[in-house]
């Protein structure tokens, strides 16, 4: 048995230990406490700092807007998913170009439920309130509905420089497109392969349905204009031509040939061989005559090397 004397200096070393054990870890608590606590501040410090310099940020507003506006029917569902993948691809440099499916109003409830999962996924189909048709008053109805459609409430005075309508057989190469409009008149502009296929002095002339653009104030002018409100059917495209002329509009003309074209086949008179400075490529109306455009103009060359994917 251990005299009294050594059990007490025993329990008074083991309760020193103890207790500078205790301190020592409350310490060491709180030194990392505040170490963290400083470094929690530190990052709070910068994610303040970065986003009050990204909300400071003021971006450039693009040099060009364009709406494209694809003419096309609501059961043509895959010609639509070959255009969001031609289209999808393409980031023409400082300018802002938005593609959309123009559709007049749905009659079959697939439709309703498909393309409103179209809507849903993509957000990027104006559907018109008219009846389906070529030559029937699609075209008025598109191009007068787009001052409401598009109506801004920001403060900007147009939502686009230039309105396009296409057809859903053309391939249109952004960049080249965007390089062709980026110096033209905004106002009483209009701009397209001049027909016929052999004309080039658009004065006079329409433009061919395979694409054209419109400047937002002649979009502006056709909503309110009666001269195009009573004369809405017949050959859509000669008619917008009929239109600018009895108005007195368009005086800004330009014809895109030689960069727009037909596809290169038979005797066609609008057609000619695939050419680099190419702008459009109309009449592809099958997968080879796709695939052979798409080839020509290299539009896969971007495509990144990776390990999940080999591609000869």
């Amino acid at each position: 048995m251990k005299p009294a004397a050594t059990v007490d200096r025993s329990f008074s070393f083991k309760r020193a230990t103890l207790i500078l054990s205790s301190f020592l870890l409350v310490t060491i608590i709180c030194v990392l406490s505040s170490m963290n606590e400083i470094q929690l501040q530190n990052l709070v410090d910068i994610g303040r700092s970065s986003f009050i310099f990204r909300k400071g940020e003021s971006q450039p507003p693009p040099t060009l807007r364009l709406l494209i506006g694809i003419m096309t029917r609501a059961d043509l569902y895959r010609r639509r998913d070959l255009l969001r993948l031609v289209y999808g691809v393409q980031s023409p440099s400082n300018a802002q170009v938005d593609v959309k499916f123009v559709l007049c109003s749905l009659t079959k409830e697939d439709q309703k439920v498909l393309v409103a999962l179209e809507i849903m996924r993509y957000n990027d189909i104006i559907i018109l309130n008219c009846t389906e048709n070529m030559n029937n008053g699609k075209t008025y109805t598109y191009f007068s509905s787009l001052p409401e459609i598009l109506d801004r409430t920001d403060g900007e005075d147009r939502p686009y420089d230039y309105v396009m309508k296409a057809d859903d057989d053309v391939y249109f190469r952004l960049d080249r497109l965007v390089d062709n409009l980026i110096s033209l008149p905004r106002e009483d502009m209009y701009y397209g392969f001049v027909i016929p296929c052999r004309e080039m002095n658009p004065i006079g002339r329409y433009m061919s349905g395979m694409g054209y653009a419109l400047s937002w104030d002649l979009v502006e002018w056709i909503r309110s204009s009666d001269v195009a409100k009573n004369h809405v059917a017949g050959t859509e495209d000669k008619l917008v031509g009929e239109w600018l002329h009895k108005g007195n509009r368009g005086k800004n003309r330009y014809n895109a040939k030689p960069a727009m074209y037909n596809y290169p086949a038979g005797s066609d008179p609008c057609a000619h061989g695939f050419v680099p400075d190419t702008v459009a490529v109309h009449r592809l109306k099958d997968q080879e005559k796709w695939i052979r455009t798409l080839k020509y103009f290299n539009v896969t060359d971007q495509l990144k090397p990776s390990k999940m994917y080999h591609i000869p």
